[in-house]
């Protein structure tokens, strides 16, 4: 069981509400457990990730976050943009899979799960850790000053056929340089279990440039894998 009152040794968790975040990533496990418990004309192996991530929204917002009285707000396909501050023009443009707010009069967080199905073949584990992926938190703009965000995979085949050859992939020095993992002098690159969610296989942490990095100057990512039954 993952404490809350854990501390990663950084700022950051101070000003962070961590347990919203964890009863977030809950809610989107709970809820694509009873999707995927049976195949369903809108929600099965076959559809493409947005197909899939709006009914997972959908359910999580309209039955799992009300039977656990989350309060704060879900919302898909969210667009963020850049901007060229001279011209005013839209310099990158990109679309959230699934974003969970939440404030008090204290705290704040934007919560973002990026999905990404995998089938265990060396182009989806390169799309997973790529620009279009992992990447997305590192050196592109999503989560820009958040500490913490979650890596989604779509397992399309067995959990002991896609994930390991993914942790092989990040234990890799040419990953680590690319990815900017920070790296424990004590340990892996990956930090398994999780440190963070109950429901996700491991944690990775990485160093963001100052204009998308949080206080403490890197974000940890969650990595959570959602198989069909």
């Amino acid at each position: 069981m993952i404490d809350d009152a854990f501390e990663w040794g950084s700022e950051w968790q101070s000003a962070f509400p961590i347990r919203s975040a964890r009863e977030a990533a809950g809610a989107i496990c709970e809820s694509w457990r009873i999707l995927a418990a049976r195949p369903r004309p809108g929600f099965n192996s076959k559809l493409r990730e947005p197909v899939l991530t709006r009914a997972l929204k959908a359910h999580v917002e309209n039955v799992t976050a009300r039977k656990h009285g989350l309060l704060g707000m879900w919302a898909t396909e969210s667009v963020i943009n850049t901007i060229d501050p001279d011209t005013a023009e839209i310099t990158e443009e990109r679309r959230y899979d699934i974003i969970y707010g939440w404030n008090d009069e204290h705290q704040s967080m934007q919560m973002v799960f990026e999905f990404k199905k995998l089938d265990g073949k060396t182009k989806d584990r390169r799309e997973y850790l790529g620009a279009n992926g992992l990447g997305r938190f590192v050196s592109g703009i999503y989560s820009r000053g958040q500490p913490l965000a979650a890596m989604v995979g779509i397992l399309l085949d067995r959990f002991d056929v896609v994930v390991p050859p993914i942790h092989r992939s990040l234990g890799e020095q040419k990953t680590i340089d690319s990815l900017g993992i920070c790296v424990r002098q004590d340990g892996p690159a990956i930090r398994r279990p999780s440190e963070i969610f109950s429901d996700a296989d491991f944690d990775t942490e990485h160093l963001r440039s100052a204009e998308l990095a949080p206080q403490s100057g890197s974000i940890h990512v969650a990595h959570i894998f959602l198989p069909f039954v």
